[in-house]
């Protein structure tokens, strides 16, 4: 029978009783002066393990879940995002203080007590005489963030080195969207910014253990899709020999990975590990807090509420669905349409288990560079032994395509984008490969793209939507296969979707809709579409210098 073996972020130490006249009692000479509860300070973070940081919910407590749920902000994440202007202990007071007034107002309350985020991009201004191109390489500087002194108690963690942010709503770095974008500073001579984005994730790894979601507090309890060796990688081929001081940060990402991996029996899971029925081990997502996301908390609450499923477990799922970078997708549901039917923790998928088949080489590859042979044998047998499992469960031979595995049902799920994959990372036999191209031209090749999946439910990674992260995949893994073809044709009509959007409105966007000709803005999912946009920028730019044959005509 199969067993979860789970941990839950522990915040009994966090929690300060909030009965009105405890608290009042706590803080009755505070205005005076006298010394209160030493919370982090944002210099101090360094030293402190990602458990012990608290987010703006572990901080506000009540208060948070009053913004959040009177929905003062139509976005949950502006909260989540605003900086304090004085001390945090000194908002609660205020706020356990003021809140039975028959006059108070939160809004108010929110708007004297809290910085709400910047908007940086709100004076740019794109150029339509510009190309695509020209349009891609003067956005990086606008969505170049500078090291500076954040705000105290602010949820943002600061960075050691320039950083680029996707745009929109999104003010801080992501891990996996950052790769992408950093093929297009690899197209546009910007080995700066490579350099300064990979050291900011080494330093994140030295700093947390791990390369957490983004450099925000509340994205500290799990990261993204690890692509982290595919960075390395950019250095390699794009003039910045540096790729082996890389190493040990690649390692330590890896133990962070496969965490609990002795200790399981079969049928087990431990936080990213499961052990299957006959004692093989592969990866899932998953986040180590089981609440509502602060970034999202509103909307939680809702589909738990939802859901006959206990509130902590579905909590737990939409956090590992936010971990894959997919959130949220058809991949993850067991009814599609109903997002309170997510089981992400259920699901063993093929892009995580080939990123990490990506790491294990990668490891390999530079340990041998360093004649540290050992090493370099125990992780390429790693790699192989993965591909071996990935092989028995996610290897439909007779429908000739990657699936998800189920390891509580032990069933595969749908055929989505994400069976692009293994082919990207190079870890498919040619038969597979052959078989993979086959059924993405019959399934998901649409007008504007690779489709993510055949589902429509309205989440944003399903029907009619496009992404940029997947077209490259596509592209990249099918042309390591010979398949120059297919990814051709792939690119072409990625760009030309693309391009028709940018001539009409004079921007790139987080998503497109891929299944019409026309440009028809994308929609679904938590927020409102993006522009920005990151990965949308870098694929896009690398394309063009790969086809520039298929660059759009006005």
């Amino acid at each position: 029978m199969a067993q979860e073996v789970s941990i839950t972020f522990n915040q009994n130490d966090l929690i300060i009783d909030n009965n009105q006249t405890d608290y009042e009692a706590y803080y009755h000479d505070y205005e005076a002066g006298l010394e209160s509860v030493v919370e982090p300070q944002p210099e101090s973070i360094r030293g402190l393990p990602a458990s012990d940081i608290l987010t703006p919910s572990d901080r506000y407590q009540e208060l948070f879940e009053a913004v959040q749920t009177s929905r003062i902000f139509t976005d949950s994440k502006t909260f989540a995002d605003c900086a304090p202007k004085i001390e945090p202990e000194r908002i609660l007071y205020r706020y356990f203080m003021q809140r039975e007034r028959e006059d108070f107002n939160l809004l108010a309350f929110v708007l004297e007590n809290f910085d709400l985020p910047k908007v940086h991009d709100s004076r740019y201004v794109s150029d339509p005489n510009k190309s695509m191109g020209e349009h891609i390489d003067a956005l990086w500087p606008v969505l170049t963030r500078k090291p500076e002194k954040h705000s105290e108690f602010s949820s943002l963690l600061p960075l050691p080195q320039p950083y680029v942010v996707p745009g929109g709503r999104f003010g801080e770095t992501y891990y996996w969207d950052s790769y992408f974008s950093m093929l297009g500073f690899a197209a546009s001579g910007r080995t700066d910014l490579l350099k300064n984005m990979a050291d900011n994730f080494a330093w994140m790894i030295d700093t947390y253990g791990h390369i957490p979601n983004g450099n925000r507090t509340y994205y500290l309890s799990r990261s993204q899709p690890p692509v982290f060796a595919m960075m390395v990688e950019l250095f390699e081929k794009d003039g910045v020999h540096e790729a082996q001081r890389y190493l040990k940060h690649l390692k330590r990402e890896y133990e962070f990975w496969m965490d609990g991996e002795a200790s399981l029996t079969p049928n087990e899971a431990y936080r990213h590990v499961v052990m299957l029925s006959d004692g093989s081990v592969l990866n899932r997502y998953w986040d180590d807090r089981d609440t509502p996301r602060d970034e999202s908390w509103i909307e939680d609450v809702e589909t738990a509420r939802n859901s006959s499923r206990p509130s902590n477990e579905v909590y737990r799922d939409l956090r590992a669905g936010a971990a894959s970078g997919w959130d949220f997708s058809s991949r993850w549901l067991s009814e599609p349409g109903r997002l309170e039917s997510i089981q992400t923790t259920s699901i063993v998928p093929v892009d995580l288990n080939a990123f990490l088949y990506k790491l294990e080489t990668t490891i390999a590859r530079l340990s041998a560079s360093k004649n540290d042979h050992a090493t370099a044998e125990l992780f390429q047998q790693k790699a192989v032994r993965r591909r071996e499992i990935l092989d028995r469960y996610l290897w439909d031979a007779e429908a000739g395509l990657y699936r998800d595995y189920n390891w509580r049902d032990r069933e595969k799920g749908a055929f989505s984008a994400a069976s692009v994959t293994p082919l990207f990372v190079g870890m498919a036999s040619l038969d597979q490969a052959t078989h993979t191209a086959a059924a993405i031209r019959s399934h998901l090749l649409a007008p504007g793209g690779v489709l993510s999946t055949v589902e429509e439910t309205g989440e944003q990674w399903d029907k009619p939507n496009g992404w940029a992260p997947m077209q490259w995949m596509a592209i990249k893994g099918l042309n390591n296969y010979g398949e120059e073809l297919l990814a051709k044709e792939i690119a072409t009509r990625w760009l030309q979707i693309v391009g028709a959007t940018y001539h009409r409105h004079h921007k790139m966007v987080e998503k497109y809709n891929v299944a019409g000709r026309a440009p028809v803005l994308a929609g679904g999912g938590e927020y409102p579409l993006q522009d920005g946009f990151g990965w949308t920028n870098g694929v896009t730019r690398r394309l063009l210098e790969m086809y520039p044959d298929a660059a759009p005509k006005r």
